[in-house]
């Protein structure tokens, strides 16, 4: 099992940042995914970015915004978010993959409003 927390979300105003943290703990080897994905208020859960394999792959609007990295010592999972809108508003949600399995964070309230 892997378990993972998540921080760094809150409200922020349009235009501003903020970078969202997801730590891995338990049976993290071989972790080859770590991924950033969304779910606003009806509608369907949505992939922001993905590291895997050293690629990195990011949702169309999201792009030249949003920057994920990945720290391996700390096996941690970052999303750094800038220039929000408030079309971003969403729970984010961290998801790990490793030959173990498929693990979702508790996610965490992301709010862009005025």
């Amino acid at each position: 099992q892997v378990q993972l927390v998540e921080s760094g979300g809150g409200l922020v105003q349009p235009g501003g940042s903020l970078k969202l943290s997801c730590a891995a703990s338990g049976s993290i080897f071989g972790i080859y995914y770590m991924g950033w994905y969304r779910q606003a208020p009806g509608k369907q859960r949505e992939l922001v970015a993905a590291h895997f394999n050293a690629n990195t792959n990011y949702a169309e609007s999201v792009k030249g915004r949003f920057t994920i990295s990945r720290d391996n010592a700390k096996n941690t999972v970052y999303l750094q978010m800038n220039t929000l809108k408030v079309e971003d508003t969403a729970v984010y949600y961290c998801n790990v993959r490793n030959s173990g399995g498929f693990y979702w964070g508790q996610g965490t309230q992301v709010t862009v409003s005025s």
